[in-house]
């Protein structure tokens, strides 16, 4: 089976551009992900039947992971955010309207936030399908074995994909760890360095500079033995 071209890469010259970039800037590994996050996240539109622009879509899947790669992160902002932040202005240099520029920015702002871009915008809910997809497979039932063979077939997972996607997370956000505050790739770190100690929400409230509330030694505030 081929892709549809319903849902199939827009040949356009924006995408065409997109596509030079974040091959240019990602790893293969990315790269093959990122497109099979736009074409999972197309597929998902067209079975949902939604309207959606494939170029917004596009740009969305594709530089979502952006924020990983040397050159790319900062040194204080969430990935995703950094992510963002790279679409945001190579889009804006393309003469790409705001209003589309801060969907592509949101789509992948939130594309981490589990249970809220299903109820927004269709390129926002449609980066998340697709990432849904290709990384946790929690819609894997959802596509036909043609649908996802043809795919994979044009974008290839690698043999070890899982743990392979795992480490680019890991190598992305090591060097930041308290952006993960909240937020799945918190996960990622305590996988890497089992003595790594996760934000507690909890324990910020607790130890606010606010009066009241009380707590005991080993709450985990990290205000006191």
């Amino acid at each position: 089976m081929s892709i549809d071209q319903d849902v199939a890469i827009p040949d356009s010259k924006l995408a065409r551009a997109v596509t030079e970039f974040v091959r240019d800037t990602e790893t293969e590994l990315l790269f093959n992900h990122s497109s099979r996050v736009y074409q999972f996240g197309a597929l998902a539109g067209a079975h949902r039947g939604l309207n959606f622009d494939r170029e917004l879509l596009y740009a969305g899947a594709m530089f979502h992971d952006v924020g990983l790669m040397p050159g790319h992160g900062s040194a204080e902002e969430r990935f995703e955010v950094d992510g963002a932040n790279a679409a945001r202005d190579f889009l804006k240099t393309h003469g790409v309207p705001e209003a589309d520029v801060y969907t592509v920015w949101t789509a992948i702002a939130l594309h981490t936030t589990p249970g809220i871009p299903v109820h927004m915008h269709p390129v926002v809910a449609l980066v998340t399908a697709g990432v849904e997809m290709d990384v946790l497979g929690l819609t894997y039932g959802e596509y036909t074995d043609a649908e996802r063979e043809a795919v994979v077939s044009a974008f290839p997972r690698t043999p070890d994909f899982k743990e392979d996607i795992i480490q680019a997370f890991y190598d992305g956000i090591k060097h930041k760890p308290s952006t993960t505050f909240g937020n799945v790739k918190a996960n990622v770190i305590a996988d890497k360095e089992p003595g790594f100690r996760k934000g507690n929400f909890c324990s910020v409230i607790r130890a606010s500079r606010w009066p009241g509330g009380t707590h005991a030694p080993g709450c985990g505030c990290g205000h006191h033995d």
